[in-house]
């Protein structure tokens, strides 16, 4: 059962500089959230810095196909991050908002829930002369 409500905890930045907030409540798996980590580190080229902020620590258990009822509960089958709406998915650190953002959109592609980008309210973007 996928829970109802707001994030209690994790709905601010911690760590970085922006971030990707969830809008709505899912379960996302570990596969969606390492092909989200795997999007926003190869946008990023490796630069900066990159916090995940969801575990997944919910086993989903499943029985086999045309198995007779009974005989106790199934293998567990994949595990899942209970997210919330409001809750910090990733963080990031150390790069433009402008590479951070189309990160960030990529990633959210992977992902099961709207999203959204955020940034640190005192984050002054530094101007990089070349």
């Amino acid at each position: 059962m996928v829970p109802k409500g707001n994030a209690k905890r994790g709905y601010q930045l911690a760590f970085g500089s922006f971030g990707l907030k969830s809008l709505e409540t899912a379960w996302v798996t570990s596969r969606q959230i390492e092909a989200a980590r795997v999007a926003l580190t190869r946008f990023m080229k490796r630069e900066g810095q990159l916090w995940i902020n969801i575990f997944p620590d919910k086993p989903i258990t499943k029985k086999p196909a045309e198995v007779r009822m009974g005989k106790g509960k199934g293998a567990p089958e994949y595990w899942v991050a209970v997210v919330k709406a409001g809750r910090i998915l990733f963080e990031t650190d150390g790069i433009t908002e402008a590479v951070a953002k189309e990160a960030f959109r990529l990633a959210a592609h992977k992902l099961p829930v709207t999203t959204k980008f955020i940034k640190r309210r005192d984050h002054l973007e530094e101007k990089v002369e070349k």
